[in-house]
């Protein structure tokens, strides 16, 4: 037993590749019309795979179709985890909103009974050419991650969203199909990529289709009769829903970008364009045998499990059991195949649920760090008369148990509790592919198994294996925290391998608009019990720390403690970055602490640098009190806050109540008149604010769904442009205006260092009235003006502005500070 663990925890990433876990959910019993539809599932064998740039590009109406109807393995393949998107739930950004949106992913795949798979690339943001895309990403990278893919899912036929010609507007949409075209042929010569032929094998499909959508073929003026077309709307009476209701709720998941969708309950049509291999007549699988029988010798298990499909009793399905536990020994003794190691371990899972086992494997607490011990309770129950038997339990990192060939009757829970202690060693848990600093364009993954793979396999797992009719089966079982929650009940959440402590700052920016010193705060968690050391800053050249260190003790697990240190930063404008680092017992820790928690994913832990951004800059604002009206979320208020300035969220109660005279100014957050539909009662009390003196700036928002026609005092339209590259030239329209000179000067210095992108959800047009201060656009293309629209409006101002303050402001962009504050001054200018 202990080789088959070393097997588990030391290639546990390359079978992800095969099938992924479910990191921090507990396995569910399916009934009796799920589990018939695994049955039948398991008379087919084919696969396909989707390939896109993004989360939510996929067509999850085909995927539900495939993976249900079509009864195949069906993968999809973003290129990219969604880091450059917007989020409509909360105010991580980058590669935070990356892994919210890999858990979406994640939860429709469970929901459409697809799998998940990614590259390394990064999503930083729009872009509006595949060579653009090409000049961030590292192109062979990204091509070696699909051809891999490719290579260890072996799909059948490729599926892509978007065609390699640009109809995907994206650049990034476009350079998805480039690169999936070139995978095509690639994945198959022995020549490219020889790096990976030892873990996979060489790989050709039968052909790629582009996945066509009815407007871009009618552009094309294309012959519909020359394109395979399938109705993917189908009813499924085993799910009592179609698979476009089926893919709604799937496509509900991507909650973070406000995707909810109403399930459609009619036929639907899909067009699929073949792009390369070899042609098809009527069907995406013409000439692809999709039964046992391409299997050698595996005509014998397809007849097994046909007749299984055919005699299955719903009321009694442990009946099933004899004729499955016959067909996988029958499986054992075919030749070692991927597609018949993923039926496999789809047949253990059908058995389990034929039988009505349950297993957990239950940790005491939701964390330890390395070198200490947890508790873990191992339970397993047959809640059926079928004659069962637990044969062993093997624990992790070869912990010893003396539970062993114990007979499993019905009703009676058989568990084994023992103290596992996690090895010194042992890696941190968090996502594996923001464990080393990245490029622009790329996370640094070296290790080639893990590429590929959604998410790590959970921290620790249970083997279980028990008998059935002399055969041994082995389940591996996630490691999980349970708790009760008085409202939503039973919850539960991954086991981490945490630091022994962390370092959490209370900013990632720290700015200094005088040579004052400042004192700030940090907080040392334990995640061991009796951590004592020493904390102390490593600062930029130029910048001073008192004291040099503090001394601290954390004497219980959980345990916090806040220290001070005051930072003296030099006389002139200067920016760096300076990390904590808590000595203990010889060991330096750097890492900070953070969750992602929301109710519709996992909670996902994950440990960034303790390090954040010194600014100095000498900054003046005439604006002290600020309204803020919060739209889908960002981090603006805080920031300023650090310049002295209070700024107060405004509630719907206050925006209807329309007192607004106590602010110098109000700014509308990302996406407010979107997401705050109130404002429609609350609008004419903003511009009466704005007469009477008020100053008002409303950030961007997208042109669908807004709360009012007209979110100005006069007219102007928000549409899709933006400026993609964050250091395109910024062309200064109005050089005297207030904007650029009051109460701080402007010049084209405070435009370098910007981050991801200049702006997007430009105005065009606009009424006469507005003033255009700046002028940017993307290489080889035309000047666009409407980045900011600037008016008086009776004794006050409004501003429009779609440049990206909501990021810049949290990157530390000194310049950007500048202009927002003279944004909001600028209603005090004489």
């Amino acid at each position: 037993m202990q080789t088959c663990f070393r097997l588990l925890f030391g290639g546990f990433l390359l079978l992800n590749l095969i099938s992924a876990p479910l990191q921090g959910q507990i396995m569910p019993n399916p009934d009796a019309a799920q589990l018939q539809a695994s049955l039948k599932k398991l008379t087919a064998l084919g696969s396909v795979l989707y390939i896109a740039a993004h989360p939510d590009d996929e067509n999850t109406a085909v995927l539900a179709y495939c993976a249900n109807h079509r009864l195949l393995r069906t993968g999809y393949l973003a290129l990219t985890r969604g880091d450059g998107g917007q989020n409509l739930i909360g105010t991580e950004q980058s590669e935070l909103l990356g892994i919210i949106r890999t858990q979406e992913l994640l939860a429709a795949r469970r929901l459409d009974g697809a799998e998940q798979f990614f590259t390394r690339a990064i999503d930083f943001g729009y872009t509006k050419s595949p060579e653009e895309t090409f000049t961030i990403w590292d192109r062979q990278k990204v091509l070696s991650d699909v051809v891999w893919v490719i290579r260890s899912f072996k799909p059948d036929i490729i599926i892509t969203r978007f065609p390699s010609t640009g109809e995907g507007g994206h650049g990034q949409h476009t350079a998805s199909a480039i690169i999936a075209q070139e995978a095509f042929s690639l994945a198959a010569d022995a020549s490219q990529f020889p790096e990976q032929l030892k873990y996979v094998e060489p790989w050709q499909a039968k052909r790629i289709f582009w996945n066509a959508w009815l407007p871009a073929l009618q552009e094309r003026k294309a012959d519909l009769s020359t394109l395979i077309r399938l109705d993917i709307g189908e009813y499924d009476p085993l799910l009592g829903k179609s698979y476009t209701e089926l893919a709604a709720e799937s496509r509900s998941m991507h909650k973070s970008q406000g995707f909810g969708v109403s399930g459609q309950r009619a036929e639907t049509l899909n067009y699929f364009d073949l792009t390369k291999g070899e042609p098809a007549a009527n069907d995406l699988f013409d000439g692809i045998d999709l039964t046992w029988s391409r299997i050698p010798g595996g005509k014998e298990v397809g007849a097994i499990l046909d007749d299984i499909y055919r005699k299955f009793n719903p009321e009694n399905p442990s009946a099933s059991i004899p004729q499955l536990i016959k067909a996988y020994r029958q499986m054992n003794q075919l030749p070692d195949n991927v597609r018949v190691k993923q039926k496999q371990k789809e047949l253990r899972e059908v058995i389990r649920s034929c039988a009505g086992i349950w297993m957990e494997a239950i940790a005491d607490d939701y964390a330890a760090a390395p070198g200490n011990q947890i508790k873990i309770t191992a339970a397993i129950i047959n809640r059926t008369t079928y004659p069962l038997a637990l044969q062993k339990i093997n624990f992790p990192f070869q912990t010893p148990d003396t539970l062993a060939s114990v007979e499993l009757r019905k009703g009676k829970f058989v568990s084994s509790s023992n103290q596992v202690t996690i090895t010194s060693d042992a890696n941190y848990t968090e996502p594996y592919w923001i464990a080393k600093e990245p490029t622009k364009g790329m996370f640094a993954v070296d290790d080639q198994k893990k590429i590929g793979s959604a998410e790590n396999p959970s921290a620790l797992y249970v083997e279980f294996i028990v008998k059935a009719d002399g055969e041994l089966l082995s389940f591996h079982i996630p490691v999980l925290y349970r708790w009760t929650d008085p409202v939503k009940g039973e919850r539960y959440r991954p086991f981490a391998i945490v630091p022994s402590v962390a370092v959490n700052l209370e900013e990632k920016v720290y700015l200094f608009s005088s040579n004052l010193p400042k004192t700030i705060t940090l907080t040392l968690k334990s995640g061991a019990a009796n951590v004592n050391g020493n904390l102390r800053l490593q600062l930029p050249k130029g910048w001073a720390l008192s004291p040099e260190s503090i001394p601290f003790e954390l004497k219980n697990k959980y345990d916090e403690t806040k220290l001070q240190f005051s930072i003296q930063p030099p006389a002139s404008n200067s920016d760096g970055f300076f990390t904590a680092e808590a000595a203990v017992d010889g060991k330096m820790y750097t890492q900070s602490i953070q969750s992602i928690q929301y109710d519709h994913i996992p909670i996902q832990t994950l440990f960034p640098p303790a390090k954040a951004k010194l600014i100095r800059l000498d900054i003046q604002t005439e604006a002290r009190q600020i309204g803020y009206i919060m739209g889908s979320g960002d981090q603006i208020p805080e920031y300023l806050g650090q310049l002295g300035i209070n700024v107060k969220l405004i509630s719907d109660e206050e925006l209807e109540r329309g007192q607004f005279e106590a602010y110098d100014a109000i700014v509308a957050g990302i996406r407010a008149y979107n997401t705050r539909p109130r404002l429609k009662f609350a609008q004419n009390k903003l511009m009466r604010y704005v007469e009477n003196g008020g100053t008002l700036i409303v950030q961007y928002n997208t042109p669908r769904g807004l709360a009012v026609d007209n979110i100005g005092p006069y007219p102007f339209k928000i549409t899709n442009e933006r400026v993609t590259f964050e250091d395109a030239p910024i062309g200064i329209l109005l050089k005297d205006h207030v904007v650029m000179r009051y109460p701080n000067l402007i010049t084209e210095q405070d435009f370098s260092g910007w981050v991801q992108e200049r702006g997007l959800y430009f105005a065009n047009p606009w009424d006469a009235k507005y003033e255009t201060v700046f002028s940017a656009n993307d290489p080889g293309e035309t000047a666009k003006n409407g980045g900011m629209l600037f008016t008086r409006y009776g004794k006050g101002v409004f501003i429009y502005s779609g440049y990206s303050w909501f990021r810049q402001l949290p990157a530390g962009v000194p310049g950007a500070y500048k202009i927002f504050v003279n944004m909001i001054s600028s209603g005090k200018a004489k």
